[in-house]
């Protein structure tokens, strides 16, 4: 067996698309082996401050901390237009306006939780926790805002609950640019022949999903929260995109404009999210 590779992926449809065919050996894995942990995105940013992976998903705000130890790798990435976060509300007609509401973001380091701090500072009291528990917060009355990213995007309005604002469309209206939601990071521990062989494979792992989409249905749906294939196949074709096959120009434009955000009201680092050139 060749090197071992601690990688960290998401759950999300999204990620068990891209990475099908690496988790299932349809690609090949250009000698290295993979020790493969899939968990929450917030488990993610956390296991990758803690130095658990050599290459992990992150939400591009967790990346912040860590450019100067990580690379950005051009494939794998989450951005797009008509991809961000929501701002439910548990009652219709209400905004955040103090901090004697609470809203709840899914995790402290998440691209949404940055939204949130940009558009909304101070407006409400903030509470962090897994994706899966906002909306049924919302839903039994424990928290008055929640902000929804993944599959929730498309099953909210079922769950009666009200949009207060669409924040990555406010971000593409301000910016011009396609929401940075997260990207695999490797660690700069890795030598660059290491790093250009992982990014291989993960081209190759989308390649072939991208060719037969129905095919990746099964490892999908074996994490996935929600488990119907019109949902989990709408949550791919919304977030997988031409900069998940290669952040190119546009994508690059778009992490140097969510670096600043970031840094103009404190969070991340004053660092460039640098992609890996090869």
């Amino acid at each position: 067996m060749g090197r071992t590779i601690r990688l960290g992926i998401s759950t999300c449809p999204n990620d068990t698309f891209a990475f099908h065919g690496l988790l299932t050996g349809a690609v090949d894995r250009r000698g290295l082996d993979f020790d493969v942990r899939l968990l929450d995105i917030e488990q993610l940013n956390e296991g990758l401050f803690r130095g658990d992976f050599d290459v992990a998903k992150a939400s591009f705000h967790a990346a912040l901390h860590v450019a100067a130890d990580h690379v950005v790798l051009p494939s794998g990435s989450a951005l797009g237009f008509g991809v961000g976060p929501l701002l439910l509300a548990a009652r219709p007609g209400t905004v955040p306006t103090g901090p004697d509401q609470l809203t709840l973001c899914p995790g402290r380091h998440t691209t949404a939780a940055l939204l949130s701090a940009v558009f909304y500072p101070g407006t409400a009291r903030v509470e962090h926790v897994v994706f899966s528990e906002i909306m049924p917060a919302l839903v039994a009355g424990r928290a008055d805002f929640g902000v929804c990213i993944h599959e929730g995007r498309f099953t909210w309005q079922r769950h009666g609950l009200s949009l207060v604002e669409d924040l990555g469309s406010r971000w593409e209206a301000e910016t011009k640019c396609p929401l940075p939601l997260g990207g695999i990071l490797a660690s700069r521990r890795l030598d660059d022949r290491t790093i250009a062989a992982v990014q291989g494979v993960i081209h190759d792992s989308l390649r072939l999903a991208l060719a037969d989409p129905a095919a990746a249905l099964p490892t999908m749906r074996a994490h996935a929260r929600e488990q119907e294939d019109d949902v989990i196949m709408r949550h791919v074709e919304l977030y997988v995109n031409e900069w998940t096959m290669d952040l190119g120009a546009t994508g690059r434009r778009a992490l140097d404009e969510f670096s600043k955000r970031a840094a103009a009201v404190g969070l991340g680092s004053n660092g460039r999210l640098e992609v890996f050139a090869g």
